[in-house]
């Protein structure tokens, strides 16, 4: 349809396209060829796939691998299930011991702070080093140690 003719004239109007359509035949392609013998095995074909479809053993084999299908899921869930219950036990465990830990650190802290470090020293018997306690030996040019004992140790 032209349309362009409506842009040219305002006054004209084209009743056609208000009319109702009529029915058009249908419209062949002179290049297709419908071979009858190509439609027959057709049809028979898709007799026999229905026929196929429709038999029992096909309906029982499909609820079989439907069933095992369930099974098999059920199945891992339940291993899926055991998995993740030793998981959380395995987690609650490993924060207890977190928690042991933690309380052994602050002991060991709280056991060698120096405050403490300095009232088992008194408990000892230690003291402070003072100049008074402090024994200093002359070594001169040569290398010699006099022990307790009055011996005398050289580096030779």
């Amino acid at each position: 349809m032209n349309n362009m003719k409506y842009y040219n004239d305002s006054l004209a109007y084209d009743f056609e396209m208000f009319m109702p359509k009529t029915a058009e035949r249908d419209k062949t392609r002179d290049n297709i060829v419908v071979m009858p013998k190509t439609a027959k095995r057709t049809k028979r074909r898709t007799r026999a796939a229905a026929k196929r479809l429709s038999s029992p053993m096909l309906l029982i084999m499909t609820v079989v691998f439907i069933l095992a299908g369930l099974c098999g899921n059920i199945a891992l869930r339940i291993q899926i299930n055991e998995v993740n219950s030793e998981i959380n036990e395995m987690k609650s465990s490993l924060n207890e011991l977190d928690s042991v830990k933690t309380s052994l650190e602050v002991e060991m802290q709280r056991r060698i702070s120096y405050s403490n470090l300095e009232l088992e020293a008194t408990q000892l018997g230690m003291r402070k080093l003072e100049k008074e306690n402090v024994k200093y030996i002359r070594v001169n040019d040569k290398d010699k140690a006099l022990t307790a004992n009055g011996q005398t140790i050289t580096a030779e």
